[in-house]
């Protein structure tokens, strides 16, 4: 990149080497694209930049998904670019999958030439209107001098409060043109804390509690607040469980640990919060799978809800008491309380030995192969292995059964996103190059990535991929049979081969039928550390981890 220096924070530059040289000031080492003739100059300006990685993925749906998993593992913000109104809605999965999930990213999208906008020119879409309910800001850059003041402001606004994506769609006109370029600082996202009323009114609720409970959700993560919560559990003796698909932000073998609520939760997780009489919410937004149908949380029990945007204070239910604090500075200060904490100890412990039987893995000969996998993973996999999933059935196997002991092991979506696993797979390990990466998916979610196998291949990135193969969209079939049974439409599936499929883009592609053969396959993969899909052929009968098919049928 060829610039004239004119202060330590004025440069002379073009729009788009503009926008890289915000991406080096924020430390962004991965960017995540499908290329387009509309941002050419980013890319040139990208070329010249060696700090930068550049991952080019097969589609955008695909580089979003990307970009999000490398966000939720390395705690940076996702940076991805597409162009025009194609290829922004194509990502825009990946951009409500980073809002709902409240994962840092920011989309760099081409649009059309200033001059021809507004009279539906080639490709264009309003790409600020388009993104605006699904992103925290979504802005246009008319004045190429304002370059750095809008990037680093976009930056500066997925990282702080509850992070999110921001689209910055930029005119074609815009990119290639000099000016002289006024740069600001990085700015730390800011850390509120709860105010010393607030910590008293805390105080003097926990008083009059006598089960009170801790559901912990991704604000956790965001803020590197694990050990503060472990500190405060322990602390206090406040069982914990796990808002939806964060299991990963308490150890799930300590004492205190009570469970996740996810989809198909299982009752004694339920009664710990039925049982319950206060809750702490502790940075999590309260979603519908987390509360249930918003059924839980009801008239009988104080809330005291934290969380660092003021927005989500309320939003689904009205707290006792609403603090305003990021997740670590806020458990730390709630940690100095001095409150007689003595008899809750047998409650939490009652707690955790209720999730215990809840996620008893005994295995034996007539367990379903989903089962027996879990197992093996448990029983070969290191501790600090790093998993993702996709949408469907086959993750109930996972939730239930495996135990997420350390910070920085799981990555899946919170929105439920089809075609996620894989792709958020493939970010992970890029965060995180020495870790063993896992990806289990279905036979329907991963052909909707599944091109990006290739992806994998081209990076040299040494993914695991277990693709559960039965043959349909089981998700979507089991609420079939729960609401009009033996009416199957539109759930069966054809015939695909994965593992010849991953091995036709130069990946390992292995095909099981028995826990044996997956045992012996899993070993493999393991130790060949390149990219590898092993397709798991299982049942249709086998819906979910409670129910069978015929089971859901005689119900009716």
């Amino acid at each position: 990149m060829t610039v004239k220096l004119n202060s330590p924070a004025v440069k002379t530059m073009t729009g788009a080497q503009a926008i890289v040289e915000c991406m080096k000031k924020e430390a962004i080492d991965k960017v995540f694209c499908v290329p387009g003739e509309s941002y050419l100059p980013v890319l040139d300006a990208l070329h010249d930049e060696a700090a930068i990685d550049v991952i080019t993925t097969r589609h955008e749906g695909g580089a979003a998904f990307m970009a999000e998993g490398y966000a939720k593992a390395s705690l940076k913000p996702g940076v991805v670019l597409a162009t025009r109104g194609v290829g922004a809605t194509n990502l825009s999965i990946g951009v409500h999958t980073a809002y709902q999930d409240s994962t840092p990213m920011v989309v760099f999208l081409g649009q059309v030439h200033s001059k021809f906008r507004g009279r539906e020119g080639f490709q264009e879409v309003d790409l600020e209107h388009y993104f605006q309910s699904i992103a925290k800001w979504s802005v246009e850059v008319r004045d190429v001098d304002r370059m750095p003041e809008i990037v680093q402001r976009a930056f500066r606004t997925a990282k702080s409060g509850r992070p999110g994506p921001v689209i910055v769609s930029l005119p074609e006109d815009v990119l290639p043109v000099e000016a002289e370029m006024h740069f600001g600082a990085v700015t730390p996202p800011p850390k509120p804390v709860p105010s010393k009323l607030e910590i008293n009114q805390v105080r003097d609720l926990l008083e009059s509690a006598n089960r009170p409970l801790v559901i912990a959700g991704g604000g956790i993560k965001s803020a590197q607040a694990e050990e503060a919560l472990v500190n405060f559990a322990e602390k206090y003796q406040l069982p914990v469980i796990a808002a939806f698909r964060r299991q990963d932000i308490f150890p799930n073998n300590h004492e205190l640990y009570a469970g996740h609520l996810g989809l198909g939760t299982h009752k004694n997780i339920l009664e710990t919060v039925e049982e319950s009489d206060v809750i702490l919410a502790l940075a999590t937004r309260l979603s519908e799978v987390t509360t249930q149908d918003y059924s839980i949380i009801t008239d009988d029990k104080k809330l005291i809800h934290l969380d660092i945007d003021y927005d989500t204070i309320g939003k689904v239910y009205a707290p006792d008491i609403g603090l305003i604090a990021d997740a670590k500075e806020g458990i730390q200060a709630l940690t100095k309380i001095e409150v007689d904490s003595e008899a809750w100890q047998k409650w939490a412990l009652s707690r955790h030995e209720a999730y215990l039987q809840a996620s008893k893995l005994e295995v034996s000969d007539d367990d379903v192969i989903n089962k027996k996998i879990i197992a093996t993973m448990l029983e070969e996999l290191p501790e600090d292995a790093l998993l993702t999933n996709d949408a469907g059935n086959f993750a109930g196997w996972l939730h239930s059964f495996y135990s997420f002991n350390k910070k920085h092991t799981y990555v899946g979506p919170t929105s439920g996103a089809m075609g996620y696993g894989m792709p958020a797979a493939l970010g992970a390990q890029l965060a995180f190059p020495d870790k063993t990466v896992v990806a289990l998916a279905g036979d329907g979610g991963f052909m909707m990535t599944v091109q990006e196998m290739e992806t994998a291949v081209r990076h040299h990135i040494p993914i695991i991929v277990l693709v559960f193969n039965n043959n349909m969209y089981g998700t979507i079939r089991m609420h079939q049979e729960m609401h009009y049974p033996e009416k199957v439409m539109a759930t069966d599936l054809g015939h695909v081969n994965f593992a010849e499929l991953a091995q036709s883009v130069g990946a390992q592609g292995i095909q099981v039928k028995t826990s044996e053969e997956f045992d012996t396959a899993f070993e493999e993969a393991l130790n060949k550390n390149e990219p590898t899909v092993i397709e798991i052929i299982t049942g249709k009968e086998e819906i979910s981890v409670s129910s069978t098919i015929d089971q859901i049928r005689n119900k009716h």
